[in-house]
């Protein structure tokens, strides 16, 4: 299995900081399996140029997983090679809602004014699904989904696959409801993080911006280390920038993150536009 981060910065705004190292591309990750299985998870800005790699590659069959639908996870898939393609098929999961179904509401923003192409014609075979509350497989994969600390329905994921595991939660608040010395069972996401060998996960802002966003669904650096040793993971990877936060002020909260997870013996990764994880 193999994991790669095409965009992890949160929404945005303009005007924004002049990225480098880090990229200022929002969510998107692709993770490929060994038997050819390619699995996407989110549609932020970073898909676009996920889809054309997507293309030359000649990849036909395509799963993408979203968290949520908040533009910043979603605003890249109008922009998808692949969807463009009748040989293509993708199968959408997401969250359930009782208000729109999970294609009611990607159509809203395929349609006018906000874009000119109706989700209907687009040539590409795109099935929607809600995400089950079981796990379920996905070719090669194991895919666990469930309900996580976020404002609207927002899931996290866990992928199983090839002999390794990730998770996934990059909007997450999980302070809200309590870390330290809480049963695994009462930490919002637990089902999705405990003892995997890697977590992207939320680390939005320092513990002095953070006092001022309680609330906003995304976590502190410290509040995100605590989370990873509670739930014993092997490696933490730092997801979803501030997109005010420079390449410099990013490399500081990364240093930050190191000294308080090396007292555990853990270890942790500041996430960069092109970073590449492989699992053996």
């Amino acid at each position: 299995m193999q994991l790669k981060i095409w965009g992890c910065r949160g929404s945005m705004p303009s005007p924004g900081p002049t990225t480098v190292a880090c990229g200022g591309n929002t969510s998107c990750v692709e993770i490929s399996l060994d038997d050819g299985t390619v699995l996407v998870l989110d549609a932020g800005t970073g898909i676009r140029d996920l889809g054309d790699d997507l293309v030359e590659r000649g990849v036909r069959r395509i799963h993408l997983l979203l968290t949520h639908l908040h533009l910043d996870h979603v605003e890249g898939l109008r922009f998808f090679a692949p969807i463009f393609d009748p040989k293509v098929t993708v199968d959408v999961w997401g969250p359930p809602s009782t208000m729109l179904s999970l294609e009611d509401s990607i159509a809203r923003t395929f349609s006018p004014p906000l874009f000119p192409i109706d989700l209907g014609v687009v040539p590409a075979q795109v099935a929607f699904h809600d995400a089950p509350r079981q796990p379920w497989k996905v070719e090669g994969a194991l895919v666990t989904a469930a309900l996580v600390v976020h404002p609207g329905p927002t899931l996290g994921y866990r992928i199983e696959a090839d002999g390794s595991s990730v998770a996934y939660l990059p909007d997450h608040e999980p302070a809200l409801t309590g870390i330290e010395e809480r049963p695994s069972d009462w930490i919002s996401g637990a089902a999705i993080a405990e003892g995997v060998d890697v977590l992207l996960h939320d680390a939005q802002y320092f513990e002095d911006e953070y006092e001022q966003r309680i609330g906003w669904g995304h976590s502190s650096v410290t509040d995100t280390i605590a989370y990873a040793q509670a739930l014993r993971v092997g490696r933490l990877v730092l997801f979803h920038h501030e997109p005010y936060h420079s390449d410099d002020v990013l490399s500081g909260l990364e240093e930050r993150a190191q000294g308080l997870i090396r007292q555990d013996g853990g270890r942790s990764t500041l996430a960069r536009e092109g970073m590449i994880l492989e699992f053996s």
